[in-house]
């Protein structure tokens, strides 16, 4: 038998630099994990637990909640059956942000839909829902403002199906059975016999829809005396942050308030111009944009951009932007041509683009749906690359007029000839805010 002296075994920490590799490679999955946790929140901030990364955030719950706090002053709940990332936004004035294809009218009947669901049955059909929100439209004040809805029309009936929609994906409803578009088509809805045949039933899940209104206090908390007049000020009231004292009385209460401010609207807004800044806000962004680009870039994933005129942080993969520029089809393709049409010019009336866009067909038309090809298509294909321009804050504008903003001169490249794909640093981030 053989025997090794103390002098011919290896040292005690021959293996350490394995141990040592095993220790890095476990922290770098834990900090992926942990991004991919914090990414899919900002894109989905009413995350059902169906969601396939509801278990990376039920896994890091604690740390998500101390960087959401500590970053944005943002509030995250995660509970067994799904997460609520409770958002509020930073520039209530910004009127590109919210749902596709929603605007006062639409919100108003969403808010409405929430109210009948608030008190309803663990099921609900879709024709219950309509008659019960009818009684609601029917209240004197909203008739006092102009706003009424009947089910009268196909028009009104696919308004509700929108909206029932917008809450199937938000998972507030989920349908058991039945077909909205018929509910569309269906002429007479006072028709009981006739309306059953066409009707959806859904199931309610009460803790969803309990987290879809994100807002630090409730509108029927007001007082009849302190309730705001207008509608910027319903917006800031309902989403202000409160303040220990009620007042930033401190260095360090405004220092705070001015961080989560930025933070906000670095997450949630394509690039943040110095110019729309107040100069105590402007000031501290100048200062401190090198550490706060880097933590936030750190934890997210997006790559910062520091200029002159503001900062951005850019979403190369893509896959923190609801908005991109550039994108497949014919809408992201004309964008990107009216976009460097506009990048070396300033004060551009809405008609020279429409008339830019139709010039393009003849260049450019064999790539574009059919339907686009035609002449007097050229006013709504305009209209959608402005939205998509203006909504990505490379464009302001006032009525008709257009005045380029400086991100945009980053797309001042000749002419596409392919729709191109999204590539590189070409996208920003615009993520959703529910």
């Amino acid at each position: 038998m053989s025997v090794i002296s103390p002098r011919d075994r290896p040292p005690a920490n021959a293996r350490r630099p394995d141990s040592l590799a095993i220790g890095q490679w476990q922290q770098q999955q834990q900090r992926e994990a942990l991004r991919t946790a914090l990414r899919a929140l900002l894109m989905t901030p009413l995350m059902p637990a169906s969601d396939a990364d509801f278990a990376a955030v039920r896994q890091h719950a604690q740390a998500l909640r101390e960087w959401f706090a500590r970053e944005a002053g943002w509030t995250l709940q995660v509970e067994r059956d799904g997460a609520r990332l409770y958002k509020r936004m930073a520039d209530t004035g910004d009127a590109t942000r919210g749902l596709p294809g929603y605007d006062r009218r639409r919100y108003a009947l969403l808010c409405l839909a929430c109210a009948v669901l608030e008190r309803a049955e663990p099921q609900i059909s879709l024709r219950q829902l309509g008659e019960r929100l009818l009684t609601l439209a029917a209240e004197p004040t909203l008739a006092e403002r102009g706003w009424g809805f009947t089910l009268g029309t196909a028009g009104e009936r696919r308004e509700l199906v929108a909206v029932c929609r917008t809450l199937l994906g938000l998972g507030v409803l989920v349908q058991v059975a039945g077909d909205e578009d018929g509910f569309v088509r269906h002429a007479d809805p006072t028709d009981a016999a006739a309306a059953a045949q066409h009707d959806v039933l859904y199931d309610v899940q009460r803790r969803a829809l309990g987290g879809v209104f994100a807002a630090v206090r409730g509108p029927s908390t007001w007082s009849a005396d302190e309730t705001p007049d207008t509608l910027e000020a319903r917006l800031q009231a309902l989403g202000a942050d409160v303040v220990a004292g009620g007042a930033l009385d401190s260095d360090e209460a405004r220092r705070t308030a001015w961080r989560h401010h930025l933070a906000r609207r670095l997450l949630d807004d394509p690039v943040v111009y110095f110019d729309t800044l107040d100069p105590d806000l402007r000031a501290y962004a100048v200062q401190q944009r090198g550490p706060m680009a880097a933590r936030l870039s750190e934890a997210t994933g997006l790559q910062p951009e520091q200029r002159a005129e503001g900062i951005a942080l850019v979403d190369e993969d893509g896959r923190l932007t609801d908005t991109v520029l550039p994108g497949e089809g014919t809408d992201a393709h004309v964008a990107l041509l009216v976009a460097g049409h506009l990048a070396s010019r300033e004060g551009v009336h809405r008609d020279e683009v429409i008339d830019f866009v139709r010039g393009c067909m003849a260049q450019h038309g064999r790539f574009w749906r059919k339907s686009a090809r035609e002449p007097e298509a050229a006013p709504e294909l305009a209209a959608l690359a402005l939205d998509r321009l203006e909504r990505l804050h490379l464009i302001t504008r006032t009525g008709d007029w257009l005045q380029p903003r400086p991100a945009l001169a980053r797309f001042a490249t000749p002419l596409a000839t392919t729709p191109p794909r999204p590539t590189g640093t070409d996208l920003f981030a615009s993520p959703h805010t529910t």
